[in-house]
Order: C-alpha cells, then sequence, then structure tokens
C-alpha cells in the first residue's frame, strides 16, 4: 500500500494527529509506504519517531515551485498512491489529492470539496455550523474510516539525539538546574492577541514560582516572540528566570527544552501540545477558543477559563476592546493551579 497523508498546518494540530498515525502505521504494517506531506516549517516535528515512512513538503505560497500544488500533485502521479488521506479540510488538499490521481480520496465533506473525495466523513453540525468537537477524535474517526483499530487519543512525540545535545547546551548556557526544578512558560499565540496573556501577568507568575516554589523558571518563545521572552524575563526580576530569546529556536531544541520542563504554563498555542507530546502537567489559559477543540483525557492538563458572556468568540482580536478573558484571569488563579500540578506531580522529581 502507498498512502499519501496530507497532514495539518499548525504545530497543535499536527502533534494532535500522532494517535491517528499510530493507528494508520498498526494497521497498515511495517512494509505499507505512509508518505506525510506537510508544511516546510513543521519537518522536525515528528522526528525520532517511526510512523512515516517519508516525508514531503507542501506549500501553496512557496517561492520555489517544487513545493507548489501542481509539483506535488506531479509527484504524486509518479508514484501512484493507492489512497490520499486528508486531515486538513481545506478544498487545496483535496484537489491536489485529486491532481495527483490517488485511487482513494479520503477526507470530511467541508467547504464544498465533497465531490474531489471517495470516503466521505460528514462532521456533526448544529444547524449550519459544524459542531465543537476535540481534534484528536475527529482525526481519529479518519483512522476508524479506514479500518484502523481502537486507538489511544494519547498524544506522542520523541526526540533525536542531536535535538537532547542542543538542549544541553541550552542548560549550560543558562545556567539550568539539572534536578527538574524546571518550569517551562510559554507566552506565544500566533493565532492573534486575543490569546495573550498579559505579558506582566507573566512576569509577576515567573517571580512568584522562583521565590515561593524553588523552581527556575524558561521561557520559551519562537523567532518573532524574542521582545516578549526578554520582557517576561526584565518585569520578573530575578536571576532564576531565564528565556530563550538568545538560544536555538530550532523545534528540535524547543522540543527537547519542554521534555526536559517539569511543568508548562501557556497559552493555548502550539508548545503547549508539544508539551502534551512528552505526557507534561500543562495548565493552559483559554479565552477566544474553548478547550473543547484541544480535550483530550490522557492528558495531566488543568483548562483556566473565565464564565464570560463573550467567551470563546473565536476572534483574533478581542471584538469588545476590553480582552477580559485573558486579563481577568489573575496571577494569583494561575499560580494556584501551578502548585496543584506541582503537588500531583511530586514523582515526577524522584523518577
Amino acid at each position: 500500500m502507498k498512502i499519501a497523508i496530507f497532514l495539518p498546518n499548525w504545530l497543535g494540530d499536527l502533534v494532535m494527529s500522532t494517535p491517528t498515525l499510530r493507528a494508520m502505521r498498526r494497521h497498515f504494517g511495517p512494509d505499507a509506504r505512509l508518505v506525510g506531506i506537510m508544511r516546510p516549517y513543521l519537518a522536525r516535528v515528528l522526528a525520532g519517531t517511526d510512523w512515516l515512512s517519508e516525508q514531503w513538503y507542501f506549500d501553496p505560497r512557496a517561492e520555489d515551485p517544487g513545493l507548489r500544488m501542481r509539483a506535488v500533485a506531479r509527484r504524486m502521479r509518479a508514484e501512484r498512491f493507492d489512497m490520499a488521506v486528508l486531515l486538513p479540510n481545506s478544498v487545496r488538499t483535496a484537489l491536489v489529492a485529486w491532481m495527483g490521481r490517488a485511487k482513494e480520496r479520503i477526507g470530511y465533506v467541508r467547504y464544498g470539496r465533497g465531490l474531489l473525495l471517495t470516503g466521505k466523513l460528514y462532521p456533526q453540525r448544529i444547524g449550519r455550523r459544524v459542531a465543537p468537537a476535540p481534534v484528536v477524535g475527529t482525526y481519529l474517526a479518519l483512522a476508524e474510516a479506514l479500518g484502523c483499530g481502537a486507538e489511544s487519543p494519547r498524544l506522542e512525540l520523541a526526540t533525536l539525539e542531536s535535538d537532547e545535545r542542543s538542549a544541553d547546551v541550552v542548560w549550560d548556557n543558562l545556567g539550568l538546574r539539572k534536578d527538574r526544578r524546571v518550569i517551562i512558560l510559554n507566552s506565544s499565540g500566533a493565532y492573534g492577541g486575543s490569546k495573550l496573556w498579559p505579558v506582566e501577568y507573566f512576569g509577576s507568575l515567573a517571580r512568584r514560582i522562583v521565590e515561593q516554589l524553588d523552581h527556575d523558571v524558561l521561557v520559551i518563545c519562537g523567532p518573532k516572540e524574542r521582545e516578549i521572552a526578554r520582557e517576561v524575563v526584565r518585569l520578573a526580576g530575578r536571576p532564576r528566570v531565564f528565556s530563550m530569546a538568545e538560544q536555538p529556536l530550532d523545534l528540535g531544541t524547543a522540543k527537547a527544552v519542554i521534555r526536559r520542563g517539569r511543568l508548562m504554563v501557556s497559552t493555548d498555542s502550539g508548545p503547549r501540545h508539544v508539551a502534551a507530546g512528552f505526557n507534561k502537567p500543562l495548565v493552559t489559559l483559554f479565552g477566544p477558543l474553548l478547550p473543547i477543540w484541544s480535550e483530550n483525557p490522557t492528558q495531566h492538563a488543568t483548562h483556566m477559563l473565565l464564565q464570560l458572556d463573550c467567551i470563546g468568540c473565536r476572534r483574533r482580536i478581542c471584538p469588545l476592546g476590553h480582552h477580559h478573558c485573558m486579563r481577568d484571569l489573575t496571577v494569583e488563579m494561575v499560580y494556584a493551579e501551578v502548585v496543584k500540578l506541582l503537588k500531583r506531580d511530586k514523582s515526577s522529581i524522584a523518577a
């Protein structure tokens, strides 16, 4: 069997697809050729796992014409795939699979692409809108439609030896303690400003963790969030609060760094799913998107969500201008949840 799997375009969604990849490899066996088709910037996310036989890169807006739709479809035609499984709901992925002449094309009927599919799944709806449902479950339903057996929704990631060596350098550069008493803060939010917790709150939380919980704090960031990470460190004003702003920011290093942390406090963004992929306790700050989309019973997670009329608005910028969903989540509230998770996780220090 030759199977092309169009993978999600966002970091968190790709991590949430790992149970489906695990189920497909188990069902189709070691001899099946499973080719993951994905965005180039996500190339390192699945490194260290063995579900995919090969990774191809697809970016319809890339400067390199070899990454665009026609080139990927032409490559698919040459390979003669038996099947294409479409995890994203875009018309574009269905069109590439159709142009690539995959014999079967399985995905959800969304955005008018049903005519391009041979195997069709229909999302549950409330009126005309798709009903909120955990993304992990919707991906696993695709695997079940292929005949795969029941699979745990547990997210799973791995690191390479080179990733761990890079994390060693970060630990040495910053002088982070090596007894696992390091709490990771993630203040990023590529979705938009509505997901961001105030930077001064992160600074205050970092200071309290260092002073009262005897842990180091490491603020992670992407290339576009260096200034925010530096500002958290400045506002914390304590020598045991560090940032990744001057350290390697590739995904492999980020995975290894997150794997070494004891716990993460995060906005609702991609890195929190990486933490879940390494089974790390997690406090997530929700506002514009509801937790149900990323709900997973296997995670050691606390979802912080205020009961507001405007909660779950799904807007990238607060349409009301007050941003109460994030600003009214106080430092004291978040700190209390960190303490609870640490008490439940005492065994991790001894492990």
